[in-house]
């Protein structure tokens, strides 16, 4: 039996490695004649790079850069050998990782640090930069990054605005002057979701409550989002309002679009490409898979949907291991550990507990 493992991270408690692991060793104490490839996957949000650093031969760089607060950090980034290309992970810099629960600031965060990151990046001249996007902070649509390329966001008076995306609201012009090395140096987005800019699903009403949005919060962010996309079409001719993907990353995937004309392409496609994961798949009897909450946006282009809808192109079964699960067929860890608090500190042993259970079971039926 060749079982590929291709899970996400579990948000909050296990990266994607780590939860591979946990699911091999689960395997391997129950069946130790199974053949196990792990295959850690990412949508472009946290664990993109681990993602690709497994499945290609890459160096690691690092950058020191702003936080979404402004607080430097450090990111790392990747090099391809085989290509030279540079493989960015944007949450590197704006992520929620990088911020207590209690500092979370919806409207003030930005990709300032995303745009020194791209910058450093671009120094290098590398023939294609990809960007991973998601578990972001901000809600700033990209304005940090492009500040940090030497734009400019100004209010009636000409003045500047201050960073994040709260004071957009009152932006009335954008001064904008590319960066030389654009139009030579191709950047290209790997969103996590597919949401518009703005609208009930988008950038603002939908994802900032969960980067610590009230609900007017989220409603200032949604006017302040809809000014920058008027005013982005003035300049540009693009409407982001509606445009799919343009609202990952709090609206990141937007302003890249309009302003460097990065293509939005789905995150799973292109760390798929990178890791052969259909050729992978072919060769598997089974496929396990698996995040930290599997829900209905699971099935919206995120990994654990993605891998469900290959495994069932491909005619291979398919097992979902959970944290927690509102749609069924999957085996979660709350019903293990129902005390959240306990589950998530004891998410790797549970996963494993839980992975061997399955193992013994599956291979008493065959």
């Amino acid at each position: 039996m060749r079982i590929l493992i291709a899970p996400q991270e579990f948000k909050g408690s296990l990266s994607a490695d780590e939860a591979a692991d946990a699911i091999a060793a689960g395997i391997r104490s129950a069946q130790t004649g199974w053949e196990l490839d792990l295959l850690p996957l990412s949508d472009g949000g946290p664990g993109f790079l681990d993602a690709v650093r497994h499945a290609v031969r890459a160096d690691t760089l690092a950058a020191v850069v702003s936080d979404p607060l402004g607080r430097r950090v450090l990111a790392r980034y990747l090099r391809l050998r085989d290509s030279g290309e540079l493989v960015l992970e944007a949450a590197q810099a704006n992520g929620l990782l990088h911020l207590a629960p209690e500092e979370r600031d919806p409207l003030r965060a930005d990709t300032f640090g995303v745009g020194q990151l791209l910058a450093e990046a671009a120094s290098l001249e590398p023939p294609r930069i990809t960007i991973g996007l998601g578990g972001s902070a901000t809600t700033d649509a990209g304005t940090g990054v492009l500040r940090a390329l030497g734009a400019r966001f100004l209010d009636a008076a000409g003045t500047d605005l201050p960073p994040g995306g709260g004071p957009l609201i009152n932006l009335e012009a954008i001064v904008w002057n590319p960066p030389p090395w654009l139009g030579r140096i191709p950047v290209r987005l790997a969103a996590d979701v597919t949401a518009p800019l703005c609208g009930p699903e988008g950038a603002a009403l939908r994802y900032s409550p969960q980067k610590g949005a009230s609900p007017a919060q989220a409603d200032h962010l949604e006017a302040a989002l809809h000014r920058f996309a008027a005013v982005t079409r003035r300049l540009t001719g693009i409407d982001l309002r509606t445009l799919p993907g343009a609202g990952a990353a709090g609206g990141l995937a937007g302003g890249l679009h309009a302003f460097l004309g990065a293509p939005i392409l789905p995150g799973f496609e292109i760390v798929a490409e990178v890791t052969r994961f259909a050729e992978r798949l072919a060769a598997a009897d089974l496929v396990v898979t698996g995040e930290g909450s599997y829900d209905e946006q699971s099935l919206q282009g995120k990994v654990t949907g993605r891998v469900l809808e290959a495994a069932r192109a491909a005619g291979r079964p398919a097992v979902i291991f959970a944290g927690r699960a509102s749609l069924p067929g999957a085996r979660t860890i709350l019903k293990r550990e129902p005390d959240p608090a306990r589950a998530m500190e004891r998410a790797a042993p549970l996963l494993r507990e839980l992975a061997a259970e399955w193992s013994r079971e599956a291979g008493a039926a065959s």
